[in-house]
């Protein structure tokens, strides 16, 4: 399935035109919604002097679809051409005949003053729903979208781009407002919003600015955006908390010439989506508090046994001692990481060189010094695979110190008397390994996953 900077490469285009054109494909979706119907953005190829291609589709999500399949990337037949070729060059939106079960228009979309492109809307009249008063504003509102499209107000610089979590959409709930904010149609999903607002009264007629307002709580910070909001006078977004909900808007200003005369709201309750952010959030905090508390408790167990080997007198229990505290204040460097991030994957580069430099000293320890270096990229690891691999590594690095060089005085000139190098490098599971290294599959299986293969070497 090509993608549209796929399509757009065969347009004759320039780079803000399709800037423009990627604009509207992102904030399109609400007219498909609004007009019950498919559309569909041509523009003219840059191989062929009388070429169109379909470079974007989009589908309703309110109403039956026109295209089953895939259209993006097809070219224009003869009829359909000729028709493009006349919006685009007088600029003005054209109705062709309908067929027996179609109806086209054609809008051509505006930038600087003239076309780069044309708009598509494709309806199936034998599927067209029975027409109420939701029907009506929603066909309304999309004709006034369409209308902006072809005058080159639409999509507007100012709005946001993208789709966040909590964004509305046409069918979380839609307000028609007049040029005063008053709300001259509510559908019923935005009725059910308000009424979770805690709002009771009838809605027609109302000033939106004073439902919202009057439901804020007492003293709660206002989001400076809002007033131009409730208003429909900026093309912006805003959330609003309450006690009973949390409420997402957008509004989309309808101009007419570039006068405004109204505007149309998107509003959607995302009070669920929110807890469950919030119920994320405090795991994330939890998780994090655990691992602190187990970092703590650690330390104090280190101090401790610390502690105690200084006090005895025979040699291999101050050793065996000494080295159950190196290797708890090992784990204790794991969860100290984990503590202060949110995922459950650790960067074990800074791990493994603290790691390197607190063992080397105490291995060391009395005598001569040892230095410690760091070669290639952990990257990130698994929390589960974080404490084994530090241990591993914790021991690889001790017995280099212990058993390559004597560590017994220390030198004359206080320089190191060798280094340990430890050396990260990642591979496919199907590359060779050397002998007497760590050797793990950190992701996939063994079959063919990622495979981090450590080293530790010494000079001595």
């Amino acid at each position: 399935m090509p993608t549209l900077r796929d399509v757009l490469g065969r347009a004759s285009l320039s780079r803000a035109d399709a800037d423009w054109l990627r604009r509207l494909v992102g904030d399109w979706q609400m007219v498909a919604d609004l007009s019950f119907s498919d559309l569909t953005l041509w523009v003219p190829t840059a191989d062929c002097d009388d070429g169109w291609v379909l470079v974007a589709h989009a589908r309703p999500t309110t109403g039956p679809n026109f295209y089953n399949d895939d259209v993006v990337g097809k070219t224009a037949e003869p009829a359909r051409r000729d028709v493009l070729n006349q919006v685009l060059q007088t600029v003005r939106p054209l109705d062709p005949p309908e067929a027996e079960s179609i109806r086209e228009q054609y809008v051509p979309v505006v930038r600087a003053r003239r076309a780069v492109g044309v708009l598509v809307r494709h309806t199936d009249l034998h599927s067209m729903r029975q027409q109420g008063g939701l029907e009506v504003n929603y066909l309304e509102l999309a004709q006034a979208l369409l209308r902006m499209i072809g005058q080159g107000s639409f999509p507007s610089e100012l709005a946001p781009t993208g789709i966040g979590r909590g964004t509305p959409r046409v069918g979380d709930g839609v307000l028609r407002l007049d040029a005063d904010g008053h709300i001259e149609y509510a559908s019923p999903n935005a009725i059910s919003a308000l009424r979770r607002l805690g709002y009771t009264d009838q809605v027609a007629g109302t000033d939106l600015s004073e439902i919202v307002t009057s439901r804020l709580p007492t003293g709660a910070m206002l989001d400076e955006t809002m007033p131009l909001v409730l208003t429909g006078r900026a093309p912006w977004g805003t959330e609003i908390e309450t006690v009973r909900i949390n409420l997402t808007m957008r509004a989309v200003p309808l101009l007419d010439g570039g006068t405004r005369y109204g505007a149309m709201l998107l509003l959607r309750d995302v009070s669920e989506l929110r807890r469950r952010e919030r119920e994320l959030l405090t795991k994330d905090a939890t998780i994090r508090e655990i691992h602190h508390r187990v970092k703590n408790n650690l330390q104090t167990v280190s101090a401790l046994l610390r502690l105690q080997s200084r006090r005895l007198d025979d040699p291999g229990a101050k050793q065996a001692l000494q080295e159950a505290g190196r290797r708890v204040s090992t784990v204790a460097l794991v969860h100290d990481t984990l503590s202060q991030g949110f995922d459950e994957t650790v960067l074990f580069d800074e791990i493994a060189v603290r790691i390197a430099r607190a063992t080397v000293e105490v291995a060391s320890q009395g005598g001569a010094r040892v230095s410690a270096g760091h070669r290639g990229s952990f990257g990130r690891v698994r929390a589960e695979d974080a404490t084994p691999l530090a241990m591993i590594l914790a021991e690889l690095v001790h017995n280099a110190v212990e058993h390559a060089y004597d560590t017994s005085s220390p030198t004359a000139d206080g320089e190191p008397v060798g280094s340990v190098v430890i050396e990260a490098q990642r591979g496919s599971a199907t590359d060779g390994v050397a002998e007497g290294v760590v050797r793990g599959v950190v992701d996939g299986d063994a079959g063919g996953g990622d495979v981090l293969t450590v080293t530790v070497s010494d000079d001595g």
